[in-house]
């Protein structure tokens, strides 16, 4: 099961990620709140475990955010809070389970556990089709559709598209694409995510199409249907 965990405090993050790992997840990490909406908002993971008290953000705020962007992945609070209106106002904004710190590591793989049961259940029923203006993509069929029109993408172009349209309105960098597409977590200083993004648009955009993929002079890219 894919995991994001976002925890500032690096001795509890290697803990509860070396147990999250023997366990036989794979675990993402993000030590500050801004990092972890960024991550949590591409919906690629299966269960967030979230500290509530994170630099820049912190949890409850990104908890209401990812639920009013339509993020449903399950989350899994960590948090030293532990009275009654602490519990009540983390679930209201957005929990699906609650942990106190300290906790038995025991504990944690149950509860994420039982968070990835629902997310397995929540998927069968989520939508299996991503659509944006006229651009149509079938995520079981593996195919997409522009004004009717099919669209032929390699492998990493229906990837590369899938992850903008899943986060559209929302500014990436090459970063991020270069570690959501194509699982890289350096640099290797090629022009691949330039020479894909080049490919996917001129095939979007063909017969005089309306640019849907915009590029943010130093920052990124951004999906826009509008």
């Amino acid at each position: 099961m894919k995991i994001l965990l976002v925890e500032d405090d690096k001795e509890i993050a290697g803990h509860v990620s070396h147990a999250l790992t023997s366990a036989g997840h794979d675990v993402d990490s993000a030590d500050d709140g801004f990092e972890g909406l960024s991550r949590a908002s591409s919906g690629d993971y299966a269960a967030l475990i979230l500290d509530r008290m994170l630099p820049r953000l912190d949890g409850l705020s990104l908890m209401k955010q990812l639920r009013a962007d339509g993020v449903k992945t399950p989350i899994l609070l960590l948090t030293t809070m532990a009275g009654i209106d602490d519990r009540v106002e983390g679930l209201e904004a957005g929990a699906d389970d609650y942990l106190v710190k300290p906790f038995a590591f025991a504990e944690l793989l149950a509860r994420v556990n039982a968070l990835g049961r629902r997310s397995e259940i929540n998927g069968r029923a989520a939508a299996t089709k991503l659509i944006a203006a006229d651009l149509e993509m079938d995520l079981i069929a593996r195919t997409v559709h522009r004004a009717g029109h099919a669209v032929e993408l390699q492998a990493q172009e229906f990837r590369l598209l899938e992850y903008l349209m899943r986060n559209a309105g929302r500014a990436v960098t090459r970063a991020m694409l270069l570690e959501h597409v194509w699982n890289l977590h350096f640099d290797p200083r090629t022009n691949i995510v330039e020479t894909h993004m080049s490919r996917l648009r001129t095939k979007l955009d063909r017969n005089g199409a309306k640019d849907l993929i915009h590029t943010i002079r130093g920052t990124g890219y951004i999906f826009r249907a509008d």
